[in-house]
């Protein structure tokens, strides 16, 4: 009986815990919200930071956009065979690129490659005391530092995912077309009569939400380190693991709402 009591009293603890960082992750939003429309928006930190989460992404992106593609159709075109049905292939993959894989398969990427440094800068700069400099200066960090990386997230995930839906599309028609020779008419037909123009808005919709998630648990991880370097290691792995977890919760519920 007392070690029942004692599992209940750490689920407890767990779950009262986890909700009280649900609600910091959530006044960290309030604030960015609050300072992101207040003068002077700093420019020169936005354009950099896109560049760091956009351009510096785009290898990544587009290796995995690519192959995801190809193997969507590999693995299509058998299932499709038994039902002489080979040419539903092609809108299979863009169907699956451009509401699902694309926009989830490229948070990820960009939530282990940005995200995690987003959360290791941070990190480093709140051990190092560069953070609490800030406030001696009378410049909020939050405007400084986190309002950049929460835009640059938010505007170019969806550039991105655009990027992974077309070299996802291209990768299974190369497959589906000059490996499987299926008839090139019927697999690009299929793909501009069951896609509609909903289907690419409601992804890069997600996309964008998907950009917020990474970047706000990414900053407020690094924002909110303790610990010196141990603690900079801990933060940057706890970010891509709650980054991850949330972008994968919250695609199932976008997905409910949206199709």
């Amino acid at each position: 009986m007392k070690g029942f009591l004692s599992l209940i009293d750490n689920l407890g603890k767990a779950v009262l815990r986890n909700v009280e960082e649900a609600g910091k992750i959530l006044l960290l939003f309030f604030s960015v919200l609050s300072w992101a429309v207040r003068p002077p928006l700093k420019f020169k930190n936005i354009m950099k930071q896109m560049e760091f989460v956009g351009v510096k992404s785009i290898f990544v992106v587009v290796l995995t956009g690519t192959f995801t593609g190809m193997v969507m159709a590999l693995q299509g075109y058998h299932g499709f065979r038994m039902f002489s049905a080979e040419s539903l292939v092609g809108s299979t993959v863009a169907l699956g690129m451009t509401r699902e894989l694309g926009p989830v398969l490229t948070s990820l990427m960009v939530t282990a490659r940005a995200g995690s440094a987003m959360a290791a800068e941070l990190g480093s700069m709140r051990v190092t005391e560069q953070i609490d400099a800030l406030y001696v200066m009378a410049a909020n960090p939050i405007q400084h530092l986190i309002v950049p990386r929460i835009i640059a997230g938010i505007a170019m995930v969806p550039i991105l995912t655009v990027v992974s839906d077309f070299v996802g599309i291209a990768g299974g028609y190369f497959v589906g077309v000059h490996v499987l020779q299926i008839n090139e008419g019927l697999f690009l037909k299929n793909i501009t009569k069951l896609v509609t123009l909903n289907d690419i808005y409601n992804g890069l919709v997600k996309a964008a939400c998907f950009g917020l998630i990474l970047s706000l648990v990414g900053c407020y991880k690094g924002f909110n380190t303790r610990g010196g370097a141990e603690g900079v290691g801990r933060a940057t792995t706890e970010a891509v693991v709650l980054a991850s977890i949330s972008i994968l919760v919250a695609d199932y519920f976008l997905t409910a709402i949206m199709f």
